[in-house]
Protein backbone atom coordinates (compact mmCIF):
# COMPACT_ATOMS: atom_id res chain seq x y z
CA UNK A 1 0.00 0.00 0.00
CA UNK A 2 0.88 3.51 -0.82
CA UNK A 3 2.11 5.58 2.30
CA UNK A 4 3.37 8.58 3.74
CA UNK A 5 6.97 9.27 4.50
CA UNK A 6 6.34 8.36 7.92
CA UNK A 7 5.07 4.98 7.60
CA UNK A 8 1.18 6.00 8.29
CA UNK A 9 -1.26 5.50 5.51
CA UNK A 10 -3.04 9.23 4.85
CA UNK A 11 -6.02 10.68 6.51
CA UNK A 12 -8.77 12.45 4.56
CA UNK A 13 -10.71 15.02 6.98
CA UNK A 14 -15.24 15.12 6.86
CA UNK A 15 -15.57 17.47 9.42
CA UNK A 16 -14.06 15.87 12.90
CA UNK A 17 -14.61 11.99 10.37
CA UNK A 18 -11.14 10.75 9.95
CA UNK A 19 -11.04 8.78 6.74
CA UNK A 20 -7.91 6.55 6.06
CA UNK A 21 -7.10 6.21 2.28
CA UNK A 22 -4.09 4.74 0.63
CA UNK A 23 -3.42 6.19 -3.47
CA UNK A 24 -1.54 3.06 -4.78
CA UNK A 25 -0.36 5.01 -8.33
CA UNK A 26 0.65 4.76 -10.91
CA UNK A 27 1.04 8.93 -11.11
CA UNK A 28 0.03 8.73 -14.64
CA UNK A 29 -3.22 7.31 -14.94
CA UNK A 30 -6.82 7.17 -15.06
CA UNK A 31 -8.22 8.42 -11.60
CA UNK A 32 -10.45 5.42 -9.78
CA UNK A 33 -11.73 5.67 -6.63
CA UNK A 34 -12.51 1.60 -4.84
CA UNK A 35 -15.00 1.69 -2.36
CA UNK A 36 -15.19 -1.56 -0.28
CA UNK A 37 -18.42 -3.67 1.15
CA UNK A 38 -19.92 -3.66 4.31
CA UNK A 39 -17.96 -4.65 7.74
CA UNK A 40 -14.48 -4.93 5.46
CA UNK A 41 -11.30 -2.37 5.15
CA UNK A 42 -9.43 -1.69 2.44
CA UNK A 43 -6.81 -4.32 2.67
CA UNK A 44 -9.16 -6.66 1.74
CA UNK A 45 -9.20 -5.67 -1.96
CA UNK A 46 -7.44 -8.37 -4.18
CA UNK A 47 -4.00 -7.27 -4.70
CA UNK A 48 -4.20 -8.59 -7.79
CA UNK A 49 -7.67 -6.76 -9.26
CA UNK A 50 -5.24 -3.59 -8.16
CA UNK A 51 -2.62 -5.16 -10.73
CA UNK A 52 -4.95 -5.44 -13.30
CA UNK A 53 -6.46 -2.15 -13.16
CA UNK A 54 -3.20 -0.61 -13.16
CA UNK A 55 -2.31 -2.26 -16.36
CA UNK A 56 -5.42 -0.92 -17.53
CA UNK A 57 -4.42 2.78 -16.96
CA UNK A 58 -6.28 3.08 -13.82
CA UNK A 59 -4.73 4.91 -10.52
CA UNK A 60 -6.43 2.92 -7.74
CA UNK A 61 -7.01 4.22 -4.53
CA UNK A 62 -8.61 2.34 -1.28
CA UNK A 63 -10.42 3.68 1.74
CA UNK A 64 -11.91 3.15 4.78
CA UNK A 65 -15.49 3.86 5.13
CA UNK A 66 -16.13 5.53 8.00
CA UNK A 67 -17.26 2.60 11.06
CA UNK A 68 -14.75 0.59 8.81
CA UNK A 69 -10.83 -0.59 9.25
CA UNK A 70 -9.27 2.86 10.05
CA UNK A 71 -11.45 5.29 9.87
CA UNK A 72 -13.27 6.87 12.81
CA UNK A 73 -15.72 4.76 14.64
CA UNK A 74 -18.72 6.70 15.19
CA UNK A 75 -20.10 6.36 19.06
CA UNK A 76 -23.43 5.34 18.77
CA UNK A 77 -26.23 2.64 20.82
CA UNK A 78 -25.79 -0.56 19.54
CA UNK A 79 -28.52 -1.28 16.31
CA UNK A 80 -28.06 -5.12 16.59
CA UNK A 81 -27.20 -7.17 13.34
CA UNK A 82 -26.99 -4.79 10.06
CA UNK A 83 -30.46 -6.47 8.91
CA UNK A 84 -32.11 -5.31 12.62
CA UNK A 85 -30.63 -1.65 11.69
CA UNK A 86 -32.84 -1.46 8.58
CA UNK A 87 -35.55 -2.45 9.86
CA UNK A 88 -35.82 0.42 12.70
CA UNK A 89 -37.46 3.51 12.15
CA UNK A 90 -35.58 6.22 13.46
CA UNK A 91 -32.34 7.79 11.90
CA UNK A 92 -29.14 5.94 12.72
CA UNK A 93 -25.83 7.59 13.62
CA UNK A 94 -25.88 9.47 10.43
CA UNK A 95 -26.99 9.73 7.17
CA UNK A 96 -26.34 7.93 3.87
CA UNK A 97 -25.50 11.46 2.73
CA UNK A 98 -22.53 11.71 5.10
CA UNK A 99 -20.95 7.88 3.70
CA UNK A 100 -21.26 10.09 0.49
CA UNK A 101 -19.77 13.43 1.45
CA UNK A 102 -16.74 10.75 3.29
CA UNK A 103 -16.13 9.08 -0.40
CA UNK A 104 -16.30 12.84 -1.58
CA UNK A 105 -13.80 14.19 1.28
CA UNK A 106 -11.40 11.61 0.43
CA UNK A 107 -11.54 12.49 -3.80
CA UNK A 108 -10.47 16.20 -2.41
CA UNK A 109 -7.89 14.95 -0.12
CA UNK A 110 -6.22 13.16 -3.27
CA UNK A 111 -6.42 16.42 -5.34
CA UNK A 112 -8.75 14.77 -7.93
CA UNK A 113 -11.66 17.06 -9.16
CA UNK A 114 -13.24 13.71 -10.80
CA UNK A 115 -12.64 10.39 -10.73
CA UNK A 116 -14.00 7.13 -11.76
CA UNK A 117 -15.57 4.59 -9.06
CA UNK A 118 -15.52 0.66 -8.08
CA UNK A 119 -17.80 -0.43 -5.31
CA UNK A 120 -18.49 -3.82 -4.28
CA UNK A 121 -21.25 -4.76 -2.83
CA UNK A 122 -22.21 -1.89 0.21
CA UNK A 123 -19.23 -0.08 -1.58
CA UNK A 124 -21.49 -0.64 -5.08
CA UNK A 125 -24.76 1.41 -3.58
CA UNK A 126 -22.27 4.16 -2.23
CA UNK A 127 -20.79 4.75 -5.76
CA UNK A 128 -24.12 5.06 -6.96
CA UNK A 129 -25.04 7.70 -4.13
CA UNK A 130 -21.93 9.73 -4.91
CA UNK A 131 -22.47 9.80 -8.47
CA UNK A 132 -26.40 11.05 -7.68
CA UNK A 133 -25.36 13.64 -5.20
CA UNK A 134 -22.23 15.21 -6.64
CA UNK A 135 -22.52 13.93 -9.78
CA UNK A 136 -19.25 16.95 -10.99
CA UNK A 137 -17.09 14.33 -8.78
CA UNK A 138 -17.98 11.27 -11.00
CA UNK A 139 -16.82 10.30 -14.29
CA UNK A 140 -17.96 6.97 -14.84
CA UNK A 141 -19.55 4.29 -11.73
CA UNK A 142 -18.73 0.38 -11.96
CA UNK A 143 -21.26 -1.43 -9.71
CA UNK A 144 -19.80 -5.13 -8.22
CA UNK A 145 -22.91 -7.26 -6.49
CA UNK A 146 -25.28 -4.21 -5.53
CA UNK A 147 -28.53 -3.73 -5.46
CA UNK A 148 -30.23 -0.42 -6.40
CA UNK A 149 -29.80 2.39 -4.03
CA UNK A 150 -33.16 3.45 -3.85
CA UNK A 151 -34.63 0.20 -3.46
CA UNK A 152 -36.68 -0.24 -0.44
CA UNK A 153 -35.65 -2.25 2.90
CA UNK A 154 -38.50 -4.47 2.12
CA UNK A 155 -37.24 -5.16 -1.31
CA UNK A 156 -33.91 -5.56 -0.34
CA UNK A 157 -34.69 -8.09 2.96
CA UNK A 158 -37.26 -9.93 0.59
CA UNK A 159 -35.83 -10.31 -2.89
CA UNK A 160 -32.37 -9.80 -2.48
CA UNK A 161 -31.01 -10.91 0.31
CA UNK A 162 -30.28 -14.96 0.17
CA UNK A 163 -31.13 -15.92 3.45
CA UNK A 164 -30.11 -19.67 3.75
CA UNK A 165 -26.14 -18.28 3.00
CA UNK A 166 -27.19 -15.39 5.92
CA UNK A 167 -28.06 -17.58 7.92
CA UNK A 168 -25.08 -19.60 7.89
CA UNK A 169 -22.83 -17.07 8.53
CA UNK A 170 -24.28 -15.81 12.27
CA UNK A 171 -22.40 -18.22 14.63
CA UNK A 172 -19.17 -16.85 12.08
CA UNK A 173 -20.14 -13.26 12.84
CA UNK A 174 -20.67 -13.99 16.38
CA UNK A 175 -17.12 -15.50 16.17
CA UNK A 176 -16.06 -12.09 14.49
CA UNK A 177 -16.93 -10.46 17.78
CA UNK A 178 -14.60 -12.37 19.78
CA UNK A 179 -11.81 -11.30 17.66
CA UNK A 180 -11.34 -14.20 16.11
CA UNK A 181 -8.93 -13.78 13.19
CA UNK A 182 -9.84 -16.50 11.22
CA UNK A 183 -13.43 -15.68 10.52
CA UNK A 184 -12.33 -12.99 7.60
CA UNK A 185 -11.75 -16.29 5.50
CA UNK A 186 -14.61 -18.03 6.64
CA UNK A 187 -16.60 -15.42 5.67
CA UNK A 188 -14.96 -14.93 2.13
CA UNK A 189 -15.62 -18.34 1.44
CA UNK A 190 -19.25 -17.96 1.86
CA UNK A 191 -19.06 -15.69 -1.05
CA UNK A 192 -17.47 -18.04 -2.84
CA UNK A 193 -18.93 -20.73 -5.27
CA UNK A 194 -17.63 -24.29 -5.85
CA UNK A 195 -16.28 -23.64 -10.10
CA UNK A 196 -14.73 -20.17 -8.15
CA UNK A 197 -13.79 -21.26 -4.17
CA UNK A 198 -12.00 -18.44 -2.50
CA UNK A 199 -8.07 -18.72 -2.33
CA UNK A 200 -7.10 -18.74 0.97
CA UNK A 201 -3.89 -16.78 -0.11
CA UNK A 202 -5.87 -13.72 -0.90
CA UNK A 203 -7.84 -13.86 2.22
CA UNK A 204 -5.13 -14.02 4.67
CA UNK A 205 -2.93 -11.39 3.14
CA UNK A 206 -5.88 -9.11 4.46
CA UNK A 207 -5.94 -10.96 7.50
CA UNK A 208 -2.38 -10.45 7.82
CA UNK A 209 -2.55 -6.61 6.83
CA UNK A 210 -5.58 -5.82 9.21
CA UNK A 211 -3.45 -7.22 12.19
CA UNK A 212 -0.27 -5.12 10.86
CA UNK A 213 -2.40 -1.82 11.91
CA UNK A 214 -4.32 -3.45 15.00
CA UNK A 215 -7.66 -3.82 12.97
CA UNK A 216 -10.36 -6.95 12.50
CA UNK A 217 -12.80 -6.46 9.83
CA UNK A 218 -16.56 -7.73 9.91
CA UNK A 219 -16.61 -8.29 13.54
CA UNK A 220 -18.71 -4.91 14.66
CA UNK A 221 -21.93 -5.34 14.37
CA UNK A 222 -22.57 -1.87 15.88
CA UNK A 223 -20.78 -0.49 13.28
CA UNK A 224 -22.16 -2.68 10.44
CA UNK A 225 -25.90 -1.66 11.94
CA UNK A 226 -24.96 2.15 11.29
CA UNK A 227 -23.92 1.53 7.85
CA UNK A 228 -27.16 -0.12 6.65
CA UNK A 229 -28.92 2.10 9.04
CA UNK A 230 -27.96 5.01 7.54
CA UNK A 231 -30.92 6.47 5.32
CA UNK A 232 -31.18 7.90 1.78
CA UNK A 233 -33.07 10.93 1.21
CA UNK A 234 -31.14 12.12 -2.39
CA UNK A 235 -32.35 11.45 -5.75
CA UNK A 236 -33.94 7.91 -7.33
CA UNK A 237 -31.34 6.05 -9.29
CA UNK A 238 -33.31 7.05 -12.34
CA UNK A 239 -31.93 10.19 -12.34
CA UNK A 240 -28.17 8.88 -12.31
CA UNK A 241 -26.50 10.43 -15.98
CA UNK A 242 -23.00 8.86 -15.90
CA UNK A 243 -21.89 5.86 -17.64
CA UNK A 244 -22.65 2.73 -15.46
CA UNK A 245 -21.63 -0.71 -15.71
CA UNK A 246 -23.18 -2.95 -13.63
CA UNK A 247 -21.37 -6.54 -12.62
CA UNK A 248 -22.25 -9.91 -11.00
CA UNK A 249 -21.97 -13.31 -10.79
CA UNK A 250 -24.73 -15.58 -11.88
CA UNK A 251 -24.35 -17.70 -8.87
CA UNK A 252 -23.97 -15.30 -5.99
CA UNK A 253 -24.89 -16.82 -2.46
CA UNK A 254 -24.99 -13.24 -0.58
CA UNK A 255 -27.44 -11.10 -2.38
CA UNK A 256 -29.43 -12.64 -5.62
CA UNK A 257 -28.53 -10.97 -9.59
CA UNK A 258 -31.72 -10.16 -9.60
CA UNK A 259 -30.14 -6.89 -7.21
CA UNK A 260 -27.86 -6.37 -9.60
CA UNK A 261 -30.14 -7.01 -12.55
CA UNK A 262 -32.80 -4.14 -11.08
CA UNK A 263 -29.75 -1.87 -10.24
CA UNK A 264 -29.12 -1.71 -14.33
CA UNK A 265 -32.72 -1.69 -15.66
CA UNK A 266 -33.19 1.64 -13.52
CA UNK A 267 -30.62 3.44 -14.78
CA UNK A 268 -30.59 4.62 -18.35
CA UNK A 269 -27.95 3.53 -20.70
CA UNK A 270 -26.64 1.28 -18.39
CA UNK A 271 -24.62 -1.95 -19.42
CA UNK A 272 -25.10 -5.32 -17.48
CA UNK A 273 -22.33 -7.72 -17.01
CA UNK A 274 -22.87 -11.68 -15.80
CA UNK A 275 -19.97 -13.58 -15.17
CA UNK A 276 -21.28 -17.19 -15.08
CA UNK A 277 -20.69 -19.05 -12.51
CA UNK A 278 -18.98 -16.57 -9.77
CA UNK A 279 -20.73 -15.58 -6.63
CA UNK A 280 -20.06 -12.17 -4.42
CA UNK A 281 -15.88 -12.58 -4.20
CA UNK A 282 -13.47 -11.67 -6.46
CA UNK A 283 -12.22 -14.75 -7.28
CA UNK A 284 -8.43 -14.57 -9.62
CA UNK A 285 -10.19 -15.30 -12.70
CA UNK A 286 -12.35 -12.24 -12.39
CA UNK A 287 -9.82 -9.77 -12.10
CA UNK A 288 -8.86 -9.10 -15.72
CA UNK A 289 -12.52 -9.31 -16.77
CA UNK A 290 -13.39 -6.15 -14.24
CA UNK A 291 -10.21 -4.12 -15.30
CA UNK A 292 -11.07 -4.77 -18.64
CA UNK A 293 -14.73 -4.22 -19.12
CA UNK A 294 -14.09 -1.12 -17.12
CA UNK A 295 -11.80 0.27 -19.89
CA UNK A 296 -13.84 -0.30 -22.24
CA UNK A 297 -16.37 1.35 -20.27
CA UNK A 298 -14.20 4.61 -20.24
CA UNK A 299 -13.09 4.02 -23.69
CA UNK A 300 -16.37 4.40 -25.17
CA UNK A 301 -17.42 7.23 -22.57
CA UNK A 302 -18.39 10.99 -24.08
CA UNK A 303 -15.47 13.42 -22.92
CA UNK A 304 -13.93 11.36 -20.72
Amino acid sequence: MNVTGDGSSRVALNGSVRLAYDDLGPAVADPLLMIMGLGASRFWWPQGLIGCLQERGFRPAVFDLRDSGESTHVPGASTGSPFRAMLRGRQAAYGAEDLVDDAAAVLDALEWPAAHLLGLSFGGVVAQRLALRHPRRVLTVTSFAAGPSDASTRTVLLRYVRWGTQLRLVPLMRRARSGDPTVGLAILRAGGTSAYPVEESTAREAILRDQERGISSFGDFAAQGRQTGARWHGPPLSQLSKPILVMCGDADPILSPRASRDTAAAIPGARLVVIPAVGHALPRAVWPIIAQEMRVLVNSSPAI
